[in-house]
């Protein structure tokens, strides 16, 4: 039997866009929380509030044309204690690390289980608080790291479906530690020049599913991470990724940077991927191992984006296996499948290993791709950032690039070019440094 119906009209939100109704929906939350049944946002109207944090067997539902919008003050965000936010002196994209952990927040939950977010409304991050130094292509944040629009920390059984959730000034849906986390049907929409603002990012996370949602989002759309400051939790594993549809300025389907724990028995199937910097990415920069991860049925179109700001060179699949810093462990990547992947884009696969071996046992099977131009940036480097030093190698495009992997197989493989793509290539259709087989 479903509990009782917790408006927050009723405890004195006013839904003005201009009251701060904090309070009052703090004070649903925590009613709903002891007694049982969900939180009500609804009326069609804009509430706006700071810091929430959602308590264990509560479901938050936001009805259609209802909005909840983040607060325009910095401190109202304040959960636990007063906390600064370090302002950018530099560029994120060369000279910033993350550990993971916050300091403010938006909507959290720790240690509980039993969440749900739904309904058809809005949740609005209000970015423009954020943003710092914008050009026609790129957004720099005021501030780095910033606040994450929802952040669940070692909850158990989630679900997050059929909302709206824009203008996210920082990674969008942060999971650290959950396990059992169902999101469907949702929609993502970031600015596509405000750096770091992901889409949907499980980091130490287990028993996944994400299917069927829209996200368009800069950096990455989905992102697998094992962030330091979550290394307690282990590896995030066991997740299936279905029907989604990608946009990113970065990489629509990323692994790391973080990664000091393992990925594995991970499944992305039946996805989208279209106008992104980058399709698939492997980014292991900290150790950890990545393995026994499938890709099926999957369309990649990429095209450039600004060569600067955004890590990336418009590659359908980048490999890579650097260590962060010099005293940085080295992770492994091994044993992925890519299997029916269709790619229309503006490079070729990308595969880099610092070390021999550091990449092995890859495979591509009935994958076909299509070089074709689209922007007029230069196609004569290829980026391995993070790393140390610089991170751009200079180097004429290839179909297939690959350097120090073992194990490296391409069946049924087919590509094709226009005379434009075929003026940007060097002497060699495939430039490999690695075993490289065909079969």
């Amino acid at each position: 039997m479903m509990g009782k119906d917790y408006n927050i009209s009723d405890f004195g939100a006013v839904g003005d866009d201009v009251t701060d109704d904090t309070q009052a929906i703090r004070a649903a939350i925590s009613e709903c929380a002891e007694k049982g049944g969900r939180v009500v946002i609804d009326g069609g109207r804009i509430y706006r509030c700071g810091a929430v944090q959602i308590k264990g067997s509560v479901t938050i539902f936001i009805a259609k044309g209802t909005t909840l919008k983040a607060s325009d003050n910095l401190e109202d965000y304040d959960l636990f204690a007063s906390s600064q936010l370090h302002e950018v002196n530099g560029s994120t994209w060369d000279n910033y690390d993350y550990a993971g952990r916050p300091s403010k927040f938006f909507l959290y939950a720790e240690n509980c289980s039993n969440l749900t977010l739904c309904g058809e409304g809005v949740i609005d991050g209000n970015d423009k608080i954020f943003f710092g130094r914008e050009s026609k292509y790129h957004i720099e944040g005021k501030f780095y790291p910033r606040i994450p629009l929802i952040f669940f920390e070692n909850c158990k059984n989630v679900r997050i479906e059929n909302l709206t959730i824009q203008k996210s000034g920082f990674w969008t849906v942060h999971l650290v530690g959950c396990d059992g986390v169902e999101i469907e049907n949702i929609k993502i929409f970031n600015d596509l020049r405000l750096a770091c603002c992901d889409g949907i990012d499980p980091d130490h996370c287990k028993n996944v599913t994400i299917k069927n949602c829209h996200i368009e989002a800069a950096d990455d759309c989905i992102v697998f991470k094992t962030t330091e400051a979550a290394k307690k939790y282990g590896a995030c594993e066991h997740i299936k990724v279905s029907g989604c549809r990608l946009v990113s300025t970065s990489a629509a389907i990323k692994f790391g940077s973080e990664s000091v724990s393992d990925f594995k028995y991970i499944e992305i199937s039946d996805c989208i991927i279209e106008r992104s910097n980058r399709g698939i990415s492997f980014q292991l920069r900290d150790g950890g191992c990545a393995s026994d991860i499938k890709f099926e049925n999957i369309a990649i179109s990429t095209r450039r984006f600004s060569p600067v700001e955004w890590w990336g060179k418009a590659e359908p699949v980048v490999i890579t296996s650097l260590r962060r810093k010099a005293q940085s462990p080295l992770g492994k990547i091994k044993n992925i499948t890519f299997k029916n992947i269709k790619m229309n884009c503006e490079n070729g696969i990308f595969i880099y290993a610092e070390e021999n071996g550091a990449v092995s046992d890859v495979r591509f099977c009935d994958c076909s791709l299509e070089l074709v131009k689209k922007t007029d940036w230069a196609k004569n480097t290829h980026d391995i950032r993070p790393c140390e030093g610089k991170g751009i190698i200079e180097a004429p495009m290839n179909v297939i690039n690959s350097t120090n992997a073992l194990g490296i197989i391409f069946e049924n493989f087919k590509w094709s070019a226009s005379d434009e793509m075929t003026a940007e290539m060097g002497d060699y259709i495939y430039s490999c440094e690695s075993d490289l087989k065909f079969n």
